[in-house]
């Protein structure tokens, strides 16, 4: 059975579908809200940010243009919210560890990606605001260069130039850890 795109489920929620809504919903709720979390390190946090955006979501859905991808857009609401609640209150420099590891789903491993877990969190905290959030839209959110240009309102060149130094920093960042 063939998945319906995402422009399609919002002209089908814009004509009055809930049920096209409930897919759309389905379909970024873990993308959406790790995005969110990995961003502020607080899951409280995150869970505000998450419901925030999808009322902006809801309310902004009759002027999504299909020009470009839904996840861009979605994504480009998202950003813009958490820029705008992170101008608001001062944002976390650490990450809640206990927040990143239950994200684990094998409790057999839960020491190990407990510690993985942790040294991300600890590497994307470090990141200058810029790249953390390319990297996250990269990461989390799966946009490509363009879309992630377009949701930061950066140039391409700059997101590219993001993206390869939250790379690098981040390999860095690990490496240094394995070798201690």
């Amino acid at each position: 059975m063939h998945e319906r795109s995402d422009e399609a489920l919002v002209a089908d929620w814009c004509g009055g579908s809930m049920t096209a809504f409930e897919t759309l919903y389905a379909r970024y709720r873990g993308p959406l809200y790790r995005y969110f979390l990995r961003l502020s390190g607080d899951a409280t946090r995150a869970n505000d940010l998450y419901q925030g955006c999808w009322e902006k979501v809801i309310r902004a859905r009759r002027r999504y243009r299909p020009t470009g991808p839904f996840k861009a857009w979605l994504f480009r609401v998202a950003h813009n919210h958490a820029m705008d609640g992170f101008r608001r209150s001062a944002p976390l420099a650490e990450f809640d560890e206990a927040g990143t590891a239950d994200t684990q789903p094998d409790p057999s491993e839960h020491a190990a990606g407990a510690e993985r877990a942790a040294r991300l969190a600890a590497a994307l905290a470090a990141l200058p605001d810029e790249q953390r959030d390319a990297i996250l839209l990269k990461l989390e959110g799966g946009l490509d260069l363009d879309a992630i240009a377009r949701a930061t309102g950066v140039g391409r060149e700059t997101a590219k130039s993001r993206l390869r130094y939250a790379t690098a920093r981040l390999k860095n960042a690990l490496d240094e850890e394995r070798t201690e």
